[in-house]
């Protein structure tokens, strides 16, 4: 999720999108020229395309999709409230119909009658039927219950970050992945920084030893404020919340999860994704403190560590920070110091100091097409592409840091993957639901205070 307010050390994805469509519909008129037949393309060869989830990202999505292979047609939609289902699909009628196709031709690619959009908590179930491949772009808390139903569809995904709010929901997930690995079906993460070429670039001259011993991480995530949805008079509990996801915990799982992610899926990448053996974490809330922000906090700070078989000090640490706050300079970066030099990441341009010193090429493809670009090659090629189990990873590696932050308890690894925290409701429908108490760390254990590890 990108910061609408405050100083921002990263291109938003409309602007990438907008710098590099041209590149990327050349690259994906190249990939479509290898197709076999199959369950997943009709006759014409066109790819029916669903999206669940018609927000910003799931819009976003949806043209990212569309440009990553011209012989796509975004096919059925869903989402929880029509407004927004009508708003996005009048805006991704504007962007896809009518473009210009790398030979010259008329491209459109929505074709989305109203017998195939689809309203209301079980929605995703007729995208999921009338189409090949599924866009997840919804709230993250809905994520691995919709992810499980695609793949026993036998349908490709795109699946969205963060793929779980709960160490349940992860477990679950990563239960799927290998039903989607059986299956030889397509399952590709929306942590798209892993599809970005200089990242790729600078990583592996990582791992092939360009710093030397990797003594310490720093990841920052320091951002502006995010949106809000003032509640309306017909809005009931359920609706207002869903509405305005990011500060409900049970719905995001925090901003740690839902956006710093990024960061944490940059780290794991880096430690040829080994979990980590411990976290201890901090966190809180001081500007955004007014109901309409939930039960979130808007700080996080936390230290990662990974041990070294047989020595008493851990062999490597991260130190990763995330805000939300508003008037405050940013910074976006990634930094890894090794032994023999020092690795800038972030940077749109990347670069390695010390012994080996080395300049990165900025990537000539946005992050946000290369993932998708890689997962229609990989359907009509019948080479799957399975990111379960990092996406999984990733997720948990954040869900463990919000769970010492709120409990103000160390996290091992273990015990985050074993923990029974679940938000999941036993039946989902809008009406009352009550909002939980902000989590004050020290004191979860105290009556009527919510479990240790949320």
């Amino acid at each position: 999720m990108q910061p609408q307010n405050g100083t921002q050390s990263q291109p938003t994805r409309r602007q990438f999108v907008k710098t590099s469509t041209a590149a990327a519909v050349a690259a994906a008129g190249a990939s479509s020229l290898v197709v076999p037949r199959g369950a997943y393309a009709a006759e014409n060869n066109t790819i029916k395309i669903g999206l669940v989830g018609c927000g910003g990202r799931g819009s976003g999505a949806a043209v990212n999709a569309c440009h990553a292979d011209e012989h796509t047609v975004l096919w059925a939609v869903c989402d929880l409230f029509p407004d927004r289902l009508t708003d996005a699909l009048a805006g991704l009628k504007q962007e896809l119909n009518g473009q210009q196709g790398a030979k010259g031709q008329v491209l459109n690619q929505v074709d989305v009658p109203k017998e195939r959009q689809f309203i209301g908590f079980d929605g995703y179930k007729g995208v999921i039927e009338s189409c090949d491949v599924v866009l997840l772009a919804t709230t993250p808390h809905f994520r691995p219950m919709q992810l499980e139903a695609v793949i026993r569809a036998g349908k490709h995904c795109f699946c969205e970050k963060p793929v779980a709010v709960d160490p349940t929901g992860v477990r679950r997930v990563l239960e799927v992945a290998k039903l989607a690995k059986e299956k030889n079906l397509s399952l590709v993460s929306g942590l798209c920084y892993r599809y970005d070429q200089s990242k790729i670039d600078v990583i592996n001259k990582i791992h092939d030893g360009a710093v030397g011993d990797i003594r310490a991480l720093e990841h920052n995530y320091l951002t502006g404020g995010l949106w809000t949805r003032p509640r309306q008079p017909k809005w009931s509990d359920m609706e207002f919340q869903i509405r305005n996801w990011l500060y409900f915990y049970w719905l995001s799982g925090d901003h740690i999860v839902e956006q710093h992610i990024h960061s944490l899926d940059k780290m794991m990448w880096i430690m040829k994704d080994v979990p980590p053996t411990r976290v201890i974490a901090t966190g809180g809330r001081i500007q955004r403190t007014a109901p309409q922000y939930g039960n979130v906090y808007d700080h996080f700070n936390t230290i990662f560590e990974w041990d070294e078989k047989g020595q008493k000090a851990p062999k490597t640490r991260a130190f990763t920070n995330c805000r939300q706050y508003v008037n405050c300079n940013g910074d976006v970066s990634d930094w890894v110091y090794g032994s023999d030099g020092i690795a800038s990441v972030q940077a749109d341009a990347p670069f390695i100091t010390g012994k080996n010193p080395a300049k990165i090429r900025p990537s000539k493809i946005n992050m946000y097409d290369a993932e998708h670009i890689a997962l229609f090659k990989s359907i009509r090629k019948n080479q799957p592409i399975n990111n379960g189990v990092y996406m999984s990873q990733s997720t948990l590696a954040a869900i463990m840091a919000r769970m010492s932050a709120y409990s103000g308890k160390v996290i091992t690894w273990a015990e985050a993957m074993h923990d029974q925290t679940s938000y999941t409701l036993p039946k989902y429908a809008f009406g009352p639901h009550a909002v939980d108490p902000v989590v004050v760390p020290g004191e979860a254990n105290k009556v009527g205070a919510p479990p240790v590890h949320v």
